[in-house]
């Protein structure tokens, strides 16, 4: 009889344990959706727990297909993937039921005189409970925040990685040509020189050798250069030193035109990573202040043990519950918490003054470099041209020299450089705005860094 007595308290403290176990693993709105989107951006990002296979790089390949690979093999974009995904599994402890604890007792003095095993449940609050849920799916998105941040500037980075690299093999060309251009115009002048034509020949030999040393020291910084921007466009993709390079960009970098000004706020403020995280932030600091009011809700404990060695068995029911009676703790919580909402709240206001500025900022640039390329375009560069086609003429029919012809090639090539120069300034620019209002993470790549609701 006592045996059985025991087996049925064991058995109902197990369907118990099962029941409490059950309502803790019920999972919240937020905490679905936490786990939807991390299994939508999993299938593409991490399917399997694997790397995917990522693009292969070839000479035609577009520059989604570089972003694509940048963003899947990034260590950097792992990592706040995986701190994604440990946030997201946080969710289901935050709003779970204490663990239920095994109890024992006796009372000894020359024999046994009790023994007295027993289980206990702490019963929180379900308000309580689903407070603390909700402030962890908050925390989650805010990992997702972070991932989607990172996603964006890595694409950022390697987009400008790509502009810088574009335009030092521009400039190096260029400037190879006016290498050229003055190896002809020295040989010119040393010509004329010989055989004492024209005056003044050893001060034209002079300036143009000043001239090609000084050009030959450029190409030496621009080769230079040209190794760090390859070792920057490599370090974007996420490749190691060890890595075999890549296949490099062969053309710049698409650039499509700018939307109106208000719509480029209005991509801003709905896709914006850093707002977004700020907006979280928000919504973090209003789940705290649920918490703290949620602190004058006592807590419970309940608990059974049972007599073994008693006849009859005796049972011994235990319960406890905390007091909040600590009014001004309780009170000074609430405050600090409201406090660190409405200081996320301005510093969400801040962040929207400050983005108005960096947006007018940057398109100011952009329209001043696009002014600069139109000046160059319609009127420097077509003069330049047009009168060194005049002087191949005149040198031609022998009415001039030589150092007349090369001046103005020189001057056209120096021109062009003016334009590699403005152009890459006003790309970089482009690229901050990119930045800005999120892009250039291709659409079909499904890493979504707008939605998570």
């Amino acid at each position: 009889m006592r045996s059985a007595a025991v087996t049925s308290l064991l058995i109902v403290a197990a369907v118990s344990v099962f029941n409490f176990s059950g309502c803790a693993s019920v999972r919240t709105p937020e905490e679905k959706t936490a786990r939807r989107s991390l299994s939508e951006v999993e299938n593409v990002f991490r399917p399997q727990g694997q790397k995917p296979d990522l693009p292969v790089l070839v000479a035609s390949s577009l520059a989604t297909d570089y972003v694509r690979f940048a963003l899947l093999n990034h260590p950097r974009v792992e990592a706040t993937y995986y701190d994604w995904r440990s946030a997201v599994a946080a969710i289901a402890p935050a709003r779970a039921l204490p663990d239920p604890q095994l109890t024992f007792q006796a009372d000894i003095t020359d024999t046994v005189m009790s023994l007295m095993p027993g289980l206990m449940f702490d019963v929180m609050a379900s308000g309580k409970r689903a407070a603390m849920g909700r402030e962890a799916s908050i925390a989650s998105e805010n990992a997702y925040r972070t991932f989607a941040t990172t996603l964006v500037s890595t694409a950022a980075e390697l987009r400008k990685a790509w502009v810088e690299l574009s335009y030092v093999d521009e400039a190096l060309a260029i400037r190879r040509q006016m290498a050229g251009v003055l190896d002809q115009a020295l040989a010119s002048a040393q010509a004329d020189y010989s055989t004492g034509r024209g005056m003044g020949t050893l001060e034209e030999q002079t300036k143009v050798l000043n001239a090609a040393a000084k050009l030959r020291s450029d190409l030496g910084v621009f080769a230079d250069r040209q190794i760090a921007a390859r070792a920057r466009f490599k370090a974007a993709l996420g490749l190691s030193r060890e890595e075999s390079d890549p296949v490099w960009p062969s053309a710049p970098w698409p650039s499509a035109s700018l939307p109106s000004e208000d719509e480029l706020w209005k991509q801003a403020l709905a896709a914006n990573p850093p707002l977004a995280a700020m907006r979280t932030m928000v919504e973090m600091a209003v789940a705290q202040v649920q918490i703290a009011h949620a602190a004058k809700i006592p807590d419970f404990t309940a608990g059974l043990m049972v007599d073994t060695k008693a006849d009859p068995l005796m049972f011994r029911p235990t319960a406890t519950v905390k007091l909040p009676v600590w009014r001004e703790k309780i009170a000074a919580a609430i405050e600090s918490a409201d406090a660190r909402k409405l200081a996320a709240q301005a510093r969400l206001s801040s962040e929207q003054i400050g983005m108005a500025a960096e947006l007018a900022q940057m398109l100011f640039m952009i329209r001043e470099a696009d002014r600069m390329l139109s000046y160059i375009d319609s009127a420097a560069l077509p003069n330049i041209i047009n009168a060194r086609r005049s002087a191949e003429s005149a040198y031609g029919t022998g009415m001039s020299g030589f150092a007349s012809l090369a001046e103005l090639r020189l001057m056209e090539l120096s021109m062009r450089i003016e334009r590699v120069d403005t152009r890459r300034e006003r790309e970089l620019a482009v690229a901050d705005l990119a930045l800005f209002v999120a892009a250039d993470v291709p659409a079909d790549a499904h890493l979504n860094t707008s939605n998570y609701r």
